[in-house]
């Protein structure tokens, strides 16, 4: 006779087991951890002692545009051109006494020192920032050492003459003239334009 007191074993809910596995680590909605902790960025490995590959690369920047600046000085007349590809490039030893495209040129003289006392400051700082870039960033320590070496060039000639001394005149015949520049201005130019395509397509493909 069945207990009437008791639910019969054919009522009894089923229990049902999930057996799927589960996460090794479970979060909850109610957790209080900020997300700035949940996702980590990756650690940037500076240049450190390797920016010591860089100063080399700099380094022989400012032994060739001082070479050739020799070789014009010692090679050229002032203000008279020779021919190397007619009708666009030319040796033409020149001198300038201000900034890019003679710019403050005929100040009085102070300029010299003005910039001399930028390009100082500028390679002091580049200096600092090659050995604190990240290791993986090529392109941007090489366009770094340019700049450095560049800047060095020619402050070497501020302090050493009171102009730069300039040689490179490239031109379209008489019709147009690009102004007169030498080896420490193209590594410049150059250097700042790598920096700039690092700048825009690799520094943000650094990050991820």
């Amino acid at each position: 006779m069945p207990n009437s007191t008791g639910p019969s074993e054919n009522n009894q809910p089923r229990v049902e087991v999930d057996h799927s596995p589960k996460p090794a680590h479970a979060t909850t909605g109610s957790s209080t951890t900020p997300r700035s902790r949940l996702t980590k960025t990756p650690k940037m490995i500076a240049n450190g002692r390797r920016a010591f590959m860089w100063y080399l690369l700099s380094l022989v920047i400012i032994v060739i545009d001082q070479w050739t600046k020799w070789l014009a000085e010692t090679k050229l007349t002032f203000h008279e051109p020779v021919p190397v590809i007619e009708p666009v490039l030319n040796w033409t030893l020149a001198y300038n006494y201000g900034a890019a495209f003679s710019f403050l040129a005929d100040a009085g003289g102070w300029q010299k020192w003005f910039f001399s006392g930028l390009a100082l400051v500028m390679s002091l700082f580049l200096i600092i920032y090659l050995v604190k870039t990240p290791r993986k960033a090529t392109l941007l320590s090489f366009g770094l050492a340019l700049v450095l070496g560049g800047a060095v060039g020619n402050l070497i000639d501020r302090l050493l003459h009171g102009h730069v001394i300039d040689f490179i005149h490239v031109h379209n015949a008489d019709v147009w003239h690009y102004p007169i520049f030498n080896i420490a201005d193209m590594g410049i130019s150059i250097g700042v334009a790598l920096i700039v395509i690092d700048m825009l397509f690799l520094e943000k493909k650094r990050s991820i």
